[in-house]
């Protein structure tokens, strides 16, 4: 009775903690346009290139603040010794010959208030703020860029997950296929009508298909966890797809028009284009450091030495000019230098233009051929099943062997699974075709 009682309860806990693990596992239909607007919202690298574009902008307020004055305040207590103070001017103050008797301070204090407005810098500050404004823009382009980078990925984790999720319907299907089958020989052997390694061989792909099951459910979880992690969804979260989804209509154009649409929409280019601007404005104020400065300066200065000295409102105002005459020997090399960057990003700016024209063109073929991969495809699907049905009538008539008869079903799978792919297939390969050509966010925005 007791074990009766321990194995009750070990049958209820498992229940409850089987019941709550079910409970807490989340289900969601998602659908590519909220898969996108998801991972957009939640991406780790895009807050990473947020982060970039606040520190480009905090980079042009700090270049435009250098036009600002320059103030500093400066003063000291100071305690002091008895010292020996001889002040040598005239004085008319004696009495009887005796001089009068020299101050002795203990302590002294001075505050010092400098101001200093700049005028001229050799248009360094100019340059300054102007270099600053295109590498924010450069930023932001980075940040577009990255979106770009991010919806492709999105759509390709969805692809995985439709795929994945075909792929365990389609071998669970075939599965009970072969289990039917195996039940249908099992009942032909045990009347003697079919030998016994023929049911071997049924049931032998019973079992290579639940090992192929296994497989695919892994698959599946897999790219169920990515795409959840992807989107910041909790990982317990199953997802279902929405298969119209992967069912786009798409007007395709001729490949030069994407190529030039490369050329002008690409984001990476055009941040490459304001770097180049920001390199060019780099050497003009490299080269504006031959200049002298000139500032408009003041200054206040209040002291007080008890016994001593005592000033206040001392005010100072007037033009202050810098300038380094080691800048004309040594400000070439530092021009060369600015000037072999913006060499750099100029052809890096050429070399990423050949990269696009040549990622939009092979983007173009490969889809191309996904479509061609459709037709081909369908085309074998049909000879598969036309393929099945003969084989299965000649194995009905003993015209042909177990063994055809489990090939031409591997077979139809196979077909099966190929024709589902390539048709996902093909809507990622048009996007990547859009992502190359500059404008996969526009096009998936107006969705």
């Amino acid at each position: 009775m007791k074990h009766r009682r321990i194995g009750r309860w070990a049958v209820l806990i498992f229940n409850i903690v089987i019941g709550s693990t079910s409970f807490a596992q989340e289900k969601k239909t998602l659908t590519l346009t909220e898969a996108i607007e998801l991972s957009v919202k939640n991406s780790k690298q895009l807050k990473s290139s947020t982060a970039k574009i606040e520190e480009a902008t905090a980079a042009l307020k700090e270049a435009v603040e250098r036009k600002l004055p320059e103030a500093a305040v400066s003063g000291s207590y100071l305690r002091l010794n008895k010292p020996n103070i001889d002040l040598k001017t005239k004085s008319n103050s004696t009495t009887g010959g005796t001089a009068t008797e020299s101050p002795k301070p203990s302590q002294a204090m001075y505050g010092i208030v400098n101001v200093s407005m700049p005028i001229f810098s050799g248009f360094r500050i100019k340059y300054g703020i102007e270099s600053a404004k295109y590498l924010e823009q450069a930023a932001k382009l980075d940040a577009d860029n990255d979106k770009e980078g991010l919806v492709l990925n999105t759509i390709d984790a969805y692809n995985n997950l439709y795929k994945s999720k075909a792929a365990v319907d389609l071998v669970n299907e075939n599965l009970l296929s072969a289990r039917g089958r195996v039940a249908q020989f099992s009942s032909l052997e045990k009347n003697g009508i079919l030998p016994r390694n023929e049911l071997l061989k049924s049931q032998l792909q019973v079992s290579n298909t639940e090992l192929s099951l296994l497989d695919a459910q892994n698959n599946w979880k897999l790219a169920n966890i990515n795409m959840d992690l992807m989107l910041g969804l909790p990982e317990t979260t199953e997802l279902f797809i929405d298969s119209t989804s992967l069912q786009t209509a798409v007007t395709l154009k001729s490949v030069e028009e994407y190529v030039q649409s490369g050329l002008q929409s690409r984001k990476d280019l055009s941040a490459l284009e304001y770097r180049k601007k920001a390199a060019a404005t780099a050497v003009k104020a490299t080269k504006g450091e031959k200049y002298p400065g000139l500032a408009v300066t003041g200054g206040y200065v209040a002291a007080n030495i008890p016994q001593v000295l005592s000033v206040t409102n001392a005010v100072n105002l007037g033009l202050g000019v810098q300038y380094s005459f080691s800048s004309l020997w040594k400000n070439n090399a530092r021009v060369k230098q600015a000037e072999a960057r913006e060499k750099q990003v100029a052809a890096n700016e050429e070399l990423l233009a050949d990269a696009i024209r040549l990622q939009v063109n092979q983007a173009y073929q490969n889809y191309l051929a996904s479509r061609k991969r459709i037709e081909v495809y369908e085309t074998a699907i049909a000879q598969a099943t036309e393929n099945y049905r003969i084989i299965n009538n000649k194995y009905q008539n003993s015209l042909a062997t177990t063994t055809e008869l489990l090939d031409a079903d591997v077979a139809q799978l196979q077909a099966r699974l190929n024709y589902a792919f390539a048709k996902s297939d093909a809507l990622v390969a048009y996007n990547k075709l859009l992502q190359s050509a500059g404008i996969l966010t526009q096009a998936t925005a107006t969705k």
